[in-house]
């Protein structure tokens, strides 16, 4: 049986991927400053110009669509992220798989989070594959930031000295658009992958933190399709599979 949305809000709440999350306040209020200070690496790959050099406004974005306290005089301590926010993204996700399906579209998946988003963007691919999509490979032999981009499960990821990285940098991304012959249709990642490849105006579904602003920026100018606020990385990967499986089977992909 598909898990009903109370059952996901309580499990949220009960791994912290919502409702009181590991991130501390001051952690965020330091990255939305650094943001409106114009500190590019904030940007995860999004051209915010001098629309947003005031962190209040950042504070106030993330307030609306993240959920996080909107007291800006609260500087320090527990910080939120809204589960009943989370899943209304995920619904919003949901309807754009779900057009990708019926439109047998070409899919991309990346992930700059591979210890912790990995498996929810591979399961996502199988089920868009499953449906008809074609999911991009991406071309070999890709550099970006001294190290590779490779695909693992589905997911372009970023690899140096044998192992995968955490990176919130775009060029990932710019590497595989630059190379291949025909754009995505979609694509679905988080970080610099998911915030460069909505820059560059492919629909783009994203997962973020309450520390990472931008994307949630990006989908209040229209830049990014969806983002969906999440702790982006809990304690055990498998918390997220409860998440997962209320996606694909709100997209129809179950």
């Amino acid at each position: 049986m598909p898990i009903p949305r109370a059952a996901l809000v309580e499990h949220l709440l009960r791994t912290r991927i919502a409702g009181d999350v590991a991130t501390p306040r001051d952690n965020n209020l330091s990255h939305y400053r650094k943001l409106a200070n114009g500190d590019r690496h904030y940007w995860l790959g999004l051209e915010l110009g001098d629309r947003w050099t005031d962190e209040q406004d950042v504070l106030a974005v993330m307030a609306e669509r993240c959920g996080v306290n909107d007291d800006p005089a609260h500087r320090a301590g527990q910080d939120t992220i809204d589960p009943e926010l989370t899943v209304d993204a995920l619904d919003r996700m949901a309807a754009r798989l779900r057009k990708a399906a019926a439109g047998r579209q070409r899919v991309l998946f990346a992930t700059g989070h591979p210890g912790a988003l990995l498996d929810v963007h591979s399961r996502t691919a199988a089920a868009l594959r499953a449906a008809g999509c074609d999911i991009v490979r991406i071309p070999g032999g890709l550099i970006a930031d001294e190290g590779y981009v490779v695909q693992f499960a589905d997911v372009a990821v970023f690899e140096r000295g044998a192992s995968l990285w955490h990176t919130h940098s775009p060029e990932p991304m710019n590497a595989i658009l630059d190379h291949l012959e025909v754009p995505p249709d979609l694509v679905v990642a988080d970080h610099g992958w998911a915030g460069r490849a909505g820059q560059r105006g492919i629909d783009s579904l994203g997962y973020a933190d309450c520390n990472d602003p931008a994307l949630f920026i990006g989908e209040a100018e229209g830049t990014m399709q969806v983002t969906v606020p999440l702790d982006d990385h809990v304690v055990d990967p498998r918390f997220y599979e409860p998440m997962t499986e209320y996606l694909l089977t709100a997209a129809g992909l179950l």
